[in-house]
């Protein structure tokens, strides 16, 4: 993992764990959206090879902890 993506994850863990996510596959598409900042729920399919319904039980469970925002299936990282 080069310094930067090492830095990335351990920012990553550090919020998600702030905000306590507890999910592995969470941080993983929060990470994602850390380097794309907005994706399709379709993309985060392809890119993480994640089911499609775990993907909206993990963009909701990011969603109500303010770590991203959704508009149909488009995700956002939050600012």
């Amino acid at each position: 993992m080069s310094c930067s993506a090492s830095h990335e994850y351990q920012s990553l863990t550090d919020r998600a764990d702030a905000r306590r996510t507890g999910f592995p596959r969470a941080k993983l598409v929060y990470l994602y959206l850390t380097t794309t900042r907005t994706a399709t729920l379709d993309e985060l399919q392809n890119g993480l090879g994640l089911p499609k319904m775990s993907l909206y039980t993990i963009v909701r469970t990011l969603r109500e902890r303010d770590l991203v925002e959704q508009e149909g299936d488009t995700v956002t990282l939050s600012n």
